[in-house]
C-alpha cells in the first residue's frame, strides 16, 4: 500500500512548470537585449564558450531535484505490513430518523441538523468502540458498516439527508431489524451490542415491539433517544410548510410512549431530547458501564519510509549542477555534450 504521509505537499510541485515559464521567458528576454547589439551569429563568433544549452540543463537539474526535495518533504510510504490490533469495546449501531418530520423546526435549526451535529461531537468522543449508522423512513438503508474509523464515520454523518431514503414514513421496526443483522459476528456471542435509535417517534408501531423483543433475546440493548417536543412544529421543505388534504398546516410532535417501550424491553434507557442536549450523553455514559468485549481490527499500523530515496537523488542532482558551468570548459570541448 502506497501512501503520502503529508498529500498537501503536492500542491508545491505545481511550482515547477511556473518556473519554466519563467525561464522561457527570461530566455527570450535575454535574446531580444543581445539582438540590439548586432548580428546573433557574430555575437557567437566572440563569445565562444557561453553556452545556451549548459544554462538549460542546469536549469533542468535544478527543476528536478526541486520537484524530487517536494515528494520527499510529502513523505512517501509504503505499508509494510497488516498488523491486527485488539481493544476492549463495544459494537454501536446508530438508528437515525431522516423522515421529513425530523425537518421540523422545534430545534435549531431542525431537529435533523441537530441530531447530525451531535453525532459529529459522539465521534469525536469514542476511541476503541466500534460504530455503524442506519438511515431511515418509510424504509431503511445501511449509510455506514460496522468500522472503527472514526473520520469515515464522520464523513458520512455529514451527509445524512431525508433524500437517502426515497419511502417517506417512521418504520422504526424495519430499521430496528436492518441493525440486528448488521454487526459483527464476532459479537455475536457477547452482550457489548447497543442500538442507538435517534428519532421523533411519530409514528405506528409496525412490528417494532416485536422487534424489541428479538434484541432482548439476542442480548441487544436498545437506547431511545426522542428529539422534538410534545407540542410540535410545523415542517418546511424548500421554504415551504407542509399542508394537509384539508389545507392545514402539518405539526409534527414527540411520540414518547413506544420509545419508552423499546427502551424497557430491552434494558435501554430513554431520553429526551432538549436544544442544550440530544440526549446522547446520558446514553454514552450508560453504555460506559456495560460490559465490553475484545475488537480487533485488521489494518496498515507500520509503513516504510521511502522520503529518503527522493531526498539523495534530490542532492546528487543539486551536487552535479554546481559543477555544471554556464560557459564551455576548453579542456573538454572536444568531448562537448551539449553540442
Amino acid at each position: 500500500m502506497f501512501r503520502f504521509a503529508n498529500p498537501h505537499l503536492l500542491w508545491l510541485l505545481l511550482l515547477v512548470p511556473a518556473m519554466a515559464g519563467l525561464f522561457a521567458a527570461a530566455a527570450r528576454n535575454r535574446r531580444r537585449r543581445l539582438a540590439r547589439f548586432g548580428n546573433p551569429a557574430i555575437l557567437r563568433l566572440l563569445m565562444p564558450d557561453a553556452s545556451p544549452a549548459r544554462v538549460r540543463f542546469r536549469f533542468l537539474l535544478f527543476c528536478t531535484a526541486a520537484a524530487l526535495v517536494v515528494l520527499a518533504a510529502a513523505r512517501p510510504q509504503l505499508g509494510s505490513k497488516l498488523r491486527e490490533q485488539t481493544s476492549e469495546g463495544i459494537e454501536m449501531m446508530l438508528v437515525v430518523d431522516v423522515s421529513n418530520s425530523m425537518l421540523a423546526e422545534d430545534f435549531e435549526p431542525n431537529r435533523l441538523e441537530r441530531t447530525k451535529y451531535a453525532i459529529g461531537k459522539l465521534f469525536d468522543g469514542l476511541r476503541q468502540d466500534r460504530v455503524g449508522m442506519i438511515v431511515f423512513a418509510g424504509d431503511a438503508a445501511v449509510q455506514l458498516p460496522i468500522t472503527s474509523d472514526y473520520r469515515m464515520a464522520r464523513a458520512f454523518a455529514r451527509k445524512i439527508a431525508p433524500s437517502l431514503v426515497s419511502v417517506q414514513g417512521t418504520d422504526i421496526g424495519r430499521a430496528l431489524s436492518l441493525a440486528l443483522l448488521s454487526f459483527s459476528e464476532k459479537t455475536e456471542q457477547s452482550h457489548s451490542r447497543v442500538i442507538i435509535l435517534i428519532t421523533d417517534g411519530e409514528g405506528h408501531d409496525n412490528g417494532a415491539v416485536e422487534v424489541a423483543r428479538r434484541a432482548a433475546e439476542q442480548g441487544v440493548r436498545i437506547f431511545t433517544i426522542g428529539i422534538g417536543t410534545p407540542e410540535g412544529a410545523p415542517i418546511r421543505i424548500g421554504g415551504q410548510f407542509i399542508l394537509d388534504e384539508n389545507g392545514q398546516m402539518v405539526v409534527s410532535k414527540l411520540g414518547e410512549p413506544l420509545l419508552e417501550q423499546i427502551a424497557q424491553l430491552t434494558g435501554g434507557i430513554y431520553v429526551r431530547s432538549s436544544n442544550q442536549s440530544i440526549g446522547l450523553d446520558e446514553v454514552i455514559r450508560s453504555i460506559n458501564e456495560m460490559q465490553k468485549t475484545e475488537l480487533s481490527t485488521v489494518r496498515f499500523e507500520e509503513y516504510n519510509e521511502q522520503y529518503q530515496y527522493f531526498l539523495g537523488l534530490a542532492l546528487l542532482l543539486l551536487f552535479l549542477e554546481f559543477f555544471v558551468l554556464d560557459r564551455r570548459n576548453p579542456l573538454l570541448a572536444r568531448f562537448n555534450i551539449f553540442r
